[in-house]
C-alpha cells in the first residue's frame, strides 16, 4: 500500500480549511468503533461514556489495551462533527450523537 493510501485527511471545525493526514487504519476502526454506539438523538452520549461503550470493538492489534484510544477518538470526534456526521449536544459535558 502506498503512503498516500495508508492516510486519510481529517478536518477540525474549530480550524476550518485546515486538514491534517492520519493513519488510515486507525481512523477507521475508530470511526467504525465509535458510530455505532452513539444515540441518533439528542442529548447523546459523554464522551467518556462514549469511550468506554467503543473500547471492546476497537482493534486489540491496532490499540493494544485501549493504548491511545482517547487521542484517536478526539481527532474522529473532530472530523466527524467538521464533516457534519456526527454533532454535540448543547450545554456541558460534551455530549456526541449522530446526524
Amino acid at each position: 500500500m502506498s503512503e498516500r493510501a495508508d492516510k486519510i485527511e481529517v478536518e477540525n471545525p474549530n480550524t476550518p480549511g485546515r486538514t491534517e493526514r492520519l493513519d488510515h487504519a486507525k481512523y477507521e476502526a475508530m470511526r467504525d468503533a465509535l458510530l455505532p454506539v452513539l444515540p441518533d438523538t439528542p442529548p447523546g452520549l459523554k464522551v467518556a461514556e462514549a469511550k468506554e461503550a467503543l473500547l471492546p470493538h476497537l482493534d486489540k492489534k491496532l490499540f493494544p489495551g485501549g493504548a491511545k484510544a482517547g487521542w484517536w477518538l478526539k481527532a474522529v470526534q473532530l472530523d466527524l462533527e467538521a464533516k457534519k456526521v456526527i454533532a454535540r449536544a448543547d450545554g456541558s459535558p460534551v455530549r456526541l450523537y449522530r446526524l
